[in-house]
Parts: structure tokens; sequence; C-alpha cells
């Protein structure tokens, strides 16, 4: 495992953490997709925006080109999975029904607004279902790299890129630490193994408490 796949599984084994069922839970594009992989309650349920609830892994020899998640990865179904359409997944998601939201992001405001969907002056992919779930899931996780790939803070004091949501995220997790957003301010409540306050302060623009 490279160091970034390791980085990677370190965020989302600790977002796990956050997961006991009863509940379904709708996991975002990237680091999101691997917290699956560190559930062991049977009573978690994952949900997709495009179709299906009860996603589960699926073995290599057994993938169907045709039943993938919103991130075009191939899944499997669990027993007791329910499919339907996207307008009806939606209606789940606005409606209040997703009790979990894990989101990738490109960035975070010290405010816990977040920016997923655009990079000015490039290329829109897709807007994704993160507008929606930041407006009806219960509780949105973030899991992100706390620095860009030119080392710089993803941790902001504002987004610079177009914001998701006017909504707050409830919890942030990068590789370095975890904050939670409480009335619109971060708290620091979790530095990763060997990470030192001085060097989340360091790496953080955002104003944080602790």
């Amino acid at each position: 495992m490279s160091d970034k796949e390791f980085m990677q599984n370190m965020i989302a084994r600790r977002a796990a953490k956050e997961l006991t069922g009863p509940c379904i839970v709708n996991l975002g594009i990237g680091i999101p997709t691997l917290v699956a992989k560190y559930i062991d309650d049977e009573n978690v349920f994952f949900h997709t925006e495009n179709g299906l609830l009860g996603v589960a892994d699926v073995e290599e020899d057994e993938i169907d080109p045709n039943l993938v998640n919103a991130g075009k990865l191939p899944v499997g179904e669990s027993i007791g999975a329910s499919f339907f359409n996207s307008a009806e997944s939606f209606a789940m998601i606005r409606g209040g029904h997703i009790d979990v939201a894990i989101l990738g992001v490109l960035q975070v405001g010290q405010t816990g607004e977040i920016a997923n969907w655009a990079v000015p002056g490039k290329n829109i992919m897709g807007v994704g279902g993160a507008m929606d779930l930041l407006v009806g899931a219960k509780k949105v996780i973030v899991t992100m790299t706390h620095t860009s790939k030119e080392g710089k803070s993803k941790v902001l004091k504002k987004c610079t890129y177009p914001i998701t949501s006017t909504r707050s995220v409830d919890l942030i997790i990068t590789e370095l630490a975890v904050f939670e957003v409480i009335e619109k301010q971060l708290k620091l409540i979790e530095l990763m193994p060997g990470v030192t306050i001085e060097e989340v302060r360091a790496k953080t623009e955002a104003d944080f408490i602790y």
C-alpha cells in the first residue's frame, strides 16, 4: 500500500467509527467509498443516489457492468437490497431519510461550509448529489486530505471555490485531525496518531478552538 493509499484508508477507517446501526449512509466519491470496508455492523445500510439501497462489495469475477454506484465504480447488492429510479432516490435524500452522508471535498471553510463541485476555470464534470445531501442528510461528515498537492491548506477561513450549500457540515476528518463544527466554529476534537497540535496549526488556515 502506497503512502497515499495508507493515508486515505486511515481517514476512511476513522470515519467508519462514526457509523452505528441502524442507519442509512450515503458515500460520496473518493475517500468515502473506502469507508464501507471498515464496517461490520449489518445494520448500516449504504445508499447510492443513482438508485440502490443495500450497496455491497463485489468480487472481481462477479462484477455486473450495469451495477455501479454514483462514482461509476462496480458494486454488489446485499440481501434485501432495493433498486429505484433517480427521482425516488433523491426524494429519499431530500425527504430526510438519509441518516449520514460522507462527502469528499475540495475545500472547507471555518464556518463548516464546503466546496466540492467546481474549480474555477476548469470543466465541471457533474454536480452530483452533494447539494441535495447537504440539505437532506441528518448528519454530514467530510473526509479529505488536509492540504493540496502543492501543500496549501484546504481548511480555510473561507472557501475560494463555489460553495456547495450554506449548510455547515458536522464533522471534518483529515489525515491530521478531526474537527467538529459547533455553531459555525471549528473545534479540534482529535489528533491523528503521531500528529502534533503545532503541525495542525501550521497547515490550517482556518481559525479553530480545541
